[in-house]
């Protein structure tokens, strides 16, 4: 089915029901729109419009008891279960820190949201799922039984918008930023670098410089980065797993990064995907994305910061792991000892 013009709510629906196996996100892209668009053509059916500002979000999801969190990507899907509590509000970045959902937040990119009740084999499914201005996913939360089954009508009453439309309207999507380098800057990159004394200083610099993080690694040598085969990414997630170690995984997206911190216990491969299947954790990796993979180290008050970058082939960071800090240590040395390890890229000779 080939849409010229962006289908109806009546459309979108009729479409969807004669093709239930498909995944949504792929629902959308087949009809030309976004998982946004797909949802809200539901809404006064199954869905319900509501406050998009993280605060609303999330004080509906403190009344939720334990919920599932879900922040992907085009390349990966982070999921954890959880409790939100301990949430810290911010007009350019909010916070949610609790030891299994743990969330950096970018209140300007949570656009358009949804209390959504799904039918499906097992009963109805609640979630709150919330997009940004393109209408693609920036975060979406769970709900795992029917216990806080009053708290989630609340909430709905609570935070339900007065317009309840079956449209809405969603902006062009951002292309990723290439890797941005000025080598001029080099020598100014380096001597900063070394003399970063924490890793969130890294961004604040590349931005100085007119440069981004994959342009700032691909100029930036030993010993700061060491670039490494893609096939380094399921070499280093076995090797996780098989020493135990404890790790600190990032993944996101323009609004939202979620934090998983602890072992990789059961990976289960299948086609391109890599999972991490665990009781409270699941990640869904696409390996052939990561076309690019960096081992990075930066300076630290604590010591070096060791993390392994992968980014897909448009420049988009996929995700980021360091070992997790112990001791007053920001890197473990089993963590350093599977980085340093790793496969390095080898670089065709010049013809």
């Amino acid at each position: 089915m080939v849409m010229h013009t962006v289908p109806t709510p009546q459309e979108i629906r009729t479409f969807h029901a004669d093709n239930t196996k498909m995944r949504e996100r792929d629902v959308a892209t087949k009809l030309g729109i976004s998982e946004a668009q797909l949802i809200a053509a539901y809404v006064g059916i199954t869905a319900t419009q509501i406050i998009s500002h993280p605060d609303q979000v999330m004080h509906a999801a403190t009344t939720l008891g334990e919920v599932m969190a879900l922040t992907r990507n085009a390349s990966c899907v982070h999921e954890k279960v959880g409790i939100y509590e301990n949430y810290h509000t911010g007009q350019h970045a909010a916070m949610v820190l609790t030891e299994d959902i743990d969330l950096r937040i970018f209140p300007s990119h949570w656009r358009h949201a949804f209390m959504v009740e799904k039918e499906t084999d097992d009963g109805v499914r609640r979630s709150l799922q919330v997009f940004d201005g393109a209408g693609d996913a920036v975060h979406k939360i769970f709900m795992r039984d029917d216990a806080n089954l009053d708290q989630w009508n609340e909430a709905k009453r609570q935070i339900a918008l007065p317009d309840q439309t079956q449209t809405i309207d969603v902006s062009p999507r951002t292309p990723t930023e290439p890797a941005k380098a000025n080598d001029a800057k080099l020598d100014i990159l380096r001597k900063e670098w070394s003399a970063m004394t924490d890793t969130h200083q890294f961004m604040r610099l590349t931005s100085k410089l007119k440069m981004n993080r994959l342009g700032a690694y691909r100029i930036a040598g030993a010993p700061f980065v060491r670039a490494l085969a893609p096939s380094a990414v399921d070499q280093m997630l076995r090797a996780v797993q098989s020493s135990g170690i404890e790790i600190m995984l990032f993944v996101g997206n323009r609004g939202c990064i979620q934090i998983h911190t602890g072992p990789l216990e059961t990976l289960k491969p299948m086609g391109p995907w890599q999972n991490v299947l665990d009781q409270r954790f699941n990640l869904h990796l696409r390996l052939d994305h990561a076309t690019e993979v960096w081992a990075v180290e930066k300076p630290t008050q604590r010591g070096p910061a060791v993390s392994v970058e992968a980014f897909d082939a448009d420049g988009m960071l996929i995700f980021q792991i360091f070992g997790l800090s112990k001791e007053w240590r920001d890197s473990r040395p089993e963590w350093r000892g599977i980085v340093e390890n790793l496969d390095g890229l080898v670089l065709e000779a010049a013809q």
